[in-house]
């Protein structure tokens, strides 16, 4: 299992795989040919980006069976899904900020992400892993009270697709085995969301395959999975933390005092 980043260092953004302490450098394409420079970096002499650059975030609703069930919704025959923008992308770290132009509630969902490694387009279920990459944390930031704000027109696009509303890292994981992960999310250290992946409507191969049918998917491409119980509204300076064992922790500071 690797784990992938991208990282600054004096100006300049790399790439290279991360362990505990130390990142090694590589150059190339992360997702197709690449090679370690021998160069190695200590985590803190470097800040983490985002781990990759998408042409666009799909993201599910509705993807949980014990979501469903207790919001009496009826289970999908194929996936529920909006876009969020490359524009709303931010990494490990990252302020999150409300816009102006919204003053209701803002929620955290935490959740899987799932990273396109190879271009894909109408992949059958079976040849569905030969296209993810690996695997990241998501923090899905919602303006929950746009959604529904008009009778005549919902909103999820808008909702979802604020600057700094699409949290991802700290990785991406190329672990082989992700319907045995948990998410977990901490908001100021106390657990809020604590869900099992394989509680999923649509697994990661199906996600795969059935949105390839729809769109064309892209290497460093995000589907995120959807998420489950606990999502809640932030208060000012909540520390948000979405953490899925064998990716990392995904860190991030909901700072409405933070002006871009």
């Amino acid at each position: 299992m690797n784990k992938w980043v991208r990282f600054e260092h004096n100006g300049n953004i790399h790439f290279g795989k991360m362990d505990d302490t130390h990142i090694t450098h590589y150059q190339g394409d992360m997702f197709t040919e690449n090679e370690a420079l021998g160069r190695v970096f200590a985590l803190d002499e470097v800040t983490l980006l985002a781990p990759c650059t998408p042409t666009k975030i799909i993201a599910l609703w509705n993807n949980f069976y014990a979501l469903a069930e207790k919001q009496g919704n009826e289970i999908p025959q194929a996936p529920y899904y909006f876009i969020k923008p490359s524009s709303c992308v931010v990494g490990i770290g990252a302020a999150i900020i409300p816009p102006a132009s919204y003053q209701g509630r803002i929620f955290y969902e935490g959740e899987l992400g799932i990273v396109i490694g190879k271009k894909c387009k109408e992949i059958d279920v079976s040849q569905a892993e030969d296209y993810i990459f690996g695997y990241t944390c998501v923090n899905d930031v919602t303006a929950m009270q746009l959604i529904h704000e008009k009778e005549a027109f919902a909103q999820w696009s808008r909702a979802k697709s604020f600057d700094t509303f699409g949290a991802i890292g700290p990785c991406i994981s190329t672990l082989s085995n992700a319907d045995a992960l948990t998410v977990r999310t901490l908001v100021n250290g106390r657990e809020r969301q604590n869900y099992p992946i394989k509680d999923m409507i649509f697994s990661p191969a199906q996600l795969v395959s059935l949105l390839s049918a729809d769109m064309t998917l892209e290497p460093g491409d995000v589907i995120a999975c959807g998420t489950s119980l606990g999502a809640m509204p932030m208060k000012v300076n909540s520390k948000i933390e979405v953490i899925i064992d064998g990716i990392g922790v995904l860190e991030n500071i909901y700072s409405p005092e933070v002006s871009l």
